[in-house]
């Protein structure tokens, strides 16, 4: 999933959950339809099916494009920056919603983010990368690299501290 939902905005939500069938499946109309609502329920979207994208909220928006990319039930999800542009409060909720949906589907999320909240909530491993380093500086549970890391690098993203600038 992009950052943005990347939602076809002259399309509705049933319309933009559906489009991934109707390319890559023979799915009859009515199974593609049943499927469709199906993955808009799991993301609490429901109610909103005949909507535009541009009548809801991003957080909504950002949910709408994960069913979407759950219509083909893939086994692995890529999410950039999910929580990008949201209040805490809608963020919190889409963390609880990718958290909910890889515990009860067994989906893997593979999420790009530098928002701390949601590596504790939705996350069980993350990998820190570094530019300098060029790689990867650290890998394992989050609470476990915030609080038993001897990098600095580390400590430093986890304690939000800027690094001192060398003069």
């Amino acid at each position: 999933m992009y950052q943005s939902g990347a939602l076809f905005g002259s399309m509705t939500l049933l319309e933009n959950v559906r489009l991934p069938l109707e390319i890559y499946t023979e799915l009859p109309d009515d199974a593609i339809d049943l499927v469709a609502r199906m993955k808009l329920e799991l993301v609490g979207l429901e109610a909103f099916t005949g909507h535009m994208p541009a009548e809801l909220s991003g957080g909504m928006q950002k949910r709408a494009g994960i069913a979407r990319a759950m219509a083909l039930d893939p086994s692995i999800l890529f999410l950039d920056e999910p929580s990008s542009g949201l209040d805490p409060i809608t963020a919190a909720s889409l963390d609880a919603t990718i958290r909910r949906l890889s515990d009860n589907l067994g989906v893997t999320f593979v999420i790009v983010t530098h928002d701390l909240g949601s590596v504790f909530v939705a996350m069980d491993r993350v990998i820190l990368l570094d530019r300098r380093a060029k790689g990867i500086i650290a890998e394992g549970d989050p609470r476990r690299l915030r609080d038993e890391t001897t990098d600095p690098r580390v400590r430093a993203f986890f304690r939000r501290e800027a690094e001192a600038v060398a003069a």
